[in-house]
């Protein structure tokens, strides 16, 4: 592989302007392509294989037209000191209110008037009017959020406390702002990182064409694969931060081969045959472990996987082509200023001047560690274990609107609710009675209502809606507790547990379902897809690594070292998110359960990132250990080399996710500390702590390999050994004037 890679990136360096052309003109028809392809559609959540989800089927076959998974509204309003809701100017207000809902779009299915749905607290200070909609939360238009937040402003003009909560309030989190952020962020480590505005530039240019090329492609092919609006979001974070990563390994490579004396078009070939290996093969394992969400069966999350997948293959594409050709038309200018002056003065001071004899800060790291391999790595490994710890005792669940900022209209109508009708009412329970089987349908359905009635922990059964059939029936069930606590998940089993002897009593089938049912559903299956999603990554990674690195335990470490990185990010999210230990730093007022898709989506995003840093960094010791040197001295080798590149790899990654942390959705919140914090575990203790520590103890064996095995597995050749035999002959550099560049003499240094 390296030597193809090699020949490519001397290709693109010499049809630089062919190359670029071609990947301007991709750019361009994904761009026409977007433009003119029809809106992208909105999901319609779906869990295949649970209950709710089956109940939501059989409501939308037996009552056409109700659109069980529509958008909802709910408008609730207080009474002033002394006065009720039934006084006759605060319900002619709501009842203004009601006719406002019911004409402020076509979206609307129904408005219930609260003094004829039971929608008034027992007390009378409190009442709730509940819209519903014809389509979804995310399908909703802006004109008819704009109506429902217009028909509450009027209504607080009468001197009522109006707030508004509801699903119909969602919308896709505003992100451009925190990507702005992070790409600003990102541009001043690499202008740090390489000393030149050009060089600090390229994997910024490059990661936004890949970007770009992915997301337009995705909206272009969004109608004809059924994709939804929401398919991009997880494409553009991971295109991003894997196309600055690629472009800077790369681009760091290539400064070294100029540092040691090669000229420019050989120094893009080696950059490309030898860190474009590392590339091509960091990014399988980043397409692995997001074309592994699929295992879930959650169609959203699968569609979001691939998306996701697919921009990654782009970035790595770009990094071994469009970067060595834009390398070319950027001649000297990737070089420090120093550099170049040097080099016009004719000064021998290459290697030094690019910063290569002296000492950097990753060699003398890599120097300490060896010392005190031990030490380090008792340390790391309980430092890890010691912010892991609260991971024991996760809790896992979906947020509601009691999670919101205490501010938010969402979260003050939450606790009006709660404090009005109990807290149950936030998240009420939708029982589907499918009696086709029975003998006496109204009867079962009866039976179903007394039985759920009596279970521990329901407040209240609403009296059954039948379809026109008469043959399937619907029951509103209100929970003593709040819709997110672990009472209300054991009401919902109970309820379940109930519905064998049901049917087997009356032939009639009761199935749980509803916004509440739905996230339980959804909590637990992502809770069982865990374990096979964590072993396909991790196993078909460490097969990957194996073919990588000829070696059974450097994979082997690299699967443990990640595991340990993980499960020391949950638990850092465990304690702020839900113990609330310095919440306050993070703007978290609720504390409560982790979000359920946070587990496999923290594994799925870091373990690629993670394995990004683990080849950078261990290919280059890889390659030192086959030219001939010592374990240990291979090691300083690659922190030499590689030290510098995953650290600004990884505090770009750590910028761009930390950006999110200021979002006031409790879900991006949670998201962005969680990569965060997992970057940083993974990259600056595990890979560049224990890393170097446990290659420190192995030695030799590091690099073990049975010779069964080795002859089995490919040889892929991605330390360039096979490739720095081919180009022997040719080590002794010749310097030849390129006319068509007057800068070539300064490729020397």
């Amino acid at each position: 592989m390296a030597t193809f890679l090699y020949k490519l990136g001397r290709f693109a360096f010499r049809r630089r302007r062919f190359v670029a052309l071609i990947w301007v003109a991709l750019l361009a028809v994904a761009g026409v392509g977007a433009a003119t392809a029809s809106p992208p559609s909105n999901d319609t959540f779906s869990i295949p294989g649970t209950e709710a989800q089956k109940a939501f089927d059989v409501l939308e076959q037996r009552f056409p037209g109700g659109n069980a998974q529509g958008a909802t509204a709910r408008v609730v309003f207080r009474a002033p000191d002394n006065e009720k809701m039934t006084d006759a100017a605060n319900k002619a207000t709501v009842q203004k209110t009601v006719r406002e809902l019911q004409s402020g779009s076509d979206e609307v299915a129904s408005v219930a008037d609260p003094y004829k749905a039971g929608g008034v607290s027992k007390d009378g200070t409190t009442a709730y009017v509940l819209t519903s909609y014809k389509v979804s939360a995310m399908e909703l238009e802006d004109k008819t959020r704009d109506a429902l937040k217009e028909a509450g402003e009027d209504a607080r003009k009468s001197g009522l406390t109006v707030e508004i909560g509801g699903d119909a309030l969602e919308q896709m989190p505003e992100t451009g702002a925190t990507e702005v952020i992070g790409i600003a962020i990102s541009a001043v480590v690499l202008l740090i990182t390489f000393g030149s505005l050009v060089a600090a530039g390229l994997p910024l240019l490059t990661a936004i064409i890949g970007v770009g090329i992915g997301i337009s492609g995705i909206t272009a092919l969004a109608t004809t694969l059924g994709l939804s609006s929401t398919t991009s979001t997880l494409a553009m974070m991971i295109g991003l931060a894997v196309g600055i990563d690629y472009a800077l390994f790369i681009v760091s490579r290539y400064r070294a081969e100029l540092a040691e004396g090669q000229e420019r078009e050989e120094a893009a070939g080696r950059a490309v045959g030898t860190a474009g290996s590392a590339v091509v093969f960091a990014g399988l394992t980043v397409v692995i472990a997001l074309a592994g969400l699929a295992v879930v069966n959650i169609p959203m999350l699968s569609k979001m996987g691939f998306a996701a997948a697919g921009t990654v293959v782009i970035a790595v594409l770009i990094a071994i082509s469009l970067i060595p050709a834009l390398l070319g038309f950027a001649g000297s200018k990737v070089l420090t200023r120093k550099v170049r002056k040097a080099a016009k003065k004719g000064e021998a001071a290459g290697g030094q001047a690019a910063g290569e004899e002296k000492p950097n800060a990753g060699t003398r790291w890599a120097r300490f560690v060896l010392r005190r391999p031990v030490m380090v790595l008792v340390v790391a490994v309980l430092g890890l274990g010691a912010a892991a710890l609260p991971a024991a005792s996760l809790e896992l669940g979906l947020p509601d609107d009691g999670s919101q900022p205490t501010d938010t209209t969402k979260r003050k109508a939450y606790d009006m609710v709660s404090e009005g009708f109990g807290p149950g009412f936030n998240g009420p329970l939708m029982v589907v009675v499918d009696a086709k089987g029975s003998d006496d349908a109204k009867g079962a359905v009866e039976q179903a209502r007394k039985t759920i009635r009596d279970v521990d922990g329901v407040a209240s059964v609403s009296p059954a809606r039948f379809n026109k059939a008469n043959d399937t029936a619907m029951l509103t069930v209100i929970s003593k507790y709040k819709p997110s606590s672990v009472d209300t998940e054991d009401v919902v089993h109970h309820i379940r547990d109930e519905a064998a002897s049901l049917k087997s009593g009356t032939g009639a089938e009761m199935l749980v379902t509803g916004q509440t049912a739905m996230n339980i559903d959804i909590s637990q299956k992502l809770n069982d897809a865990l374990l096979p999603y964590l072993g396909l990554v991790v196993g078909l990674a460490f097969l990957l690594l194996m073919v990588v690195f000829r070696s059974l335990l450097v994979p082997l470490k690299a699967a443990l070292g990640f595991l340990l990185s993980v499960v020391a990010a949950l638990g850092a999210v465990v304690a702020v998110f839900q113990r609330g230990w310095g919440g306050s730093l993070f703007n978290v007022e609720e504390p409560g359960p982790i979000m359920s898709m946070m587990p496999i989506f923290m594994i799925g995003v870091v373990f690629g990132l993670a394995m990004d840093y683990e080849v950078f960094l261990v290919t280059r010791m890889r390659e030192a250990y086959v030219h001939g040197e010592r374990p240990g001295q291979a090691v300083v080798t690659g922190f030499k080399h590689g030290a510098r590149v995953v650290t600004a790899a990884a505090v770009i990654m750590m910028s761009v996710f930390a950006g999110f942390i200021g979002s006031s959705e409790s879900m991006v919140k949670m998201i962005g500390f969680g990569l965060a914090i997992a970057v940083f575990f993974d990259a600056f203790i595990v890979r560049m702590t224990i890393v170097p520590a446990v290659l420190a103890l192995l030695g030799k064996a590091a690099w073990w390999l049975p010779r069964w095995l080795d002859k089995a597995l490919p040889n892929v050749d991605v330390e360039g050994e096979g490739l720095r035999k081919q180009l022997a002959p040719e080590s002794a550099v010749r310097v030849e004037k390129d006319e068509r560049d007057p800068d070539a003499d300064l490729t020397r240094v």
